[in-house]
C-alpha cells in the first residue's frame, strides 16, 4: 500500500525492451537506502517489484499489462519519475489509500498562475471522481477541486510543484491516474444489490415485512 506522498524524484537511467515487458533502472538514493530484492516501490504511481539494488539505483521489470495501462510505455532514459516506498504497517497515512495499480492515463492540459491544474479524464473513470474526493496523479495524492465530464482540476501548492514531477509537466504530457479504490468497491457491492432487487421485481417476488 502507498499513500501518495512522494519521497523523492528519481531518474530513469536505462530502459531495456524484453519480450512482452521492459526492464527499467531507476536512480533513487533515498528509496534504495533500505530496499532489497522483492520490495515494492511506486514509480510515478505504478507499484513495481525491485529486482536488484546497487549504487543508489534499483531495477524493475514492467510487464505488458502495466505498460498498456500506464505512461511507463513511453518512458525514456533521463526521464524524471516520482518515487515512494510501500507504507509500513503502522505508518502514517499522509495522503490516501493507494494500491499503485494504475487505472489509466490522463493528459496534462493546463495550469494557471494560482496552481490550478487541469487534466483530461477518461470516460470509464469519470464516475469514480468527485469534487473534494481523492485521486492519484503520477503517484501523488491530490484532492479534486472540480470535475466536469471529461476533465478534472486540482489545486497544487508550491511544495508539490517543487517536490514532484508535476512542476515540470507540459501540455500534452501523459500522467498516470489511480482513482479511489473505495469508490470501486462501493460500486461493486451496489451493483450486486441492485441486480438482486431487479431480479426479485421481475420474478414477481415480494419482500417479507415484519
Amino acid at each position: 500500500m502507498f499513500t501518495g506522498i512522494v519521497e523523492e524524484i528519481g531518474e530513469i537511467t536505462s530502459v531495456e525492451q524484453l519480450t512482452n515487458a521492459a526492464r527499467l533502472r531507476v536512480r533513487g538514493p533515498l528509496v534504495t537506502s533500505d530496499a532489497g530484492h522483492g520490495d515494492s516501490i511506486a514509480v510515478s504511481g505504478v507499484c513495481l517489484t525491485v529486482v536488484e539494488v546497487a549504487g543508489g539505483e534499483f531495477t524493475v521489470d514492467v510487464v505488458n499489462e502495466t505498460l498498456q495501462r500506464s505512461s511507463l510505455a513511453k518512458v525514456a532514459t533521463g526521464d524524471r519519475v516520482n518515487l515512494e516506498r510501500a507504507t509500513p504497517a503502522g505508518g502514517r497515512l499522509g495522503g490516501h489509500i493507494m494500491q499503485g495499480h494504475v487505472d489509466g492515463t490522463g493528459v496534462f492540459l493546463s495550469r494557471d498562475e494560482n496552481g490550478v491544474t487541469t487534466f483530461s479524464l477518461p470516460e470509464h473513470l469519470s464516475r469514480y471522481v468527485v469534487e473534494k474526493g481523492s485521486i492519484a496523479v503520477d503517484g501523488i495524492s491530490l484532492t479534486v477541486a472540480a470535475v466536469t465530464g471529461d476533465r478534472f482540476k486540482v489545486a497544487l501548492i508550491p511544495t508539490t510543484l517543487e517536490a514532484t514531477t508535476l512542476g515540470g509537466r507540459e501540455a500534452g504530457d501523459l500522467v498516470n491516474l489511480e482513482v479511489d479504490v473505495v469508490a470501486k468497491y462501493v460500486e461493486k457491492l451496489a451493483e450486486a444489490h441492485i441486480r438482486d432487487q431487479v431480479q426479485n421485481r421481475d420474478s414477481g417476488g415480494t419482500e417479507e415485512r415484519s
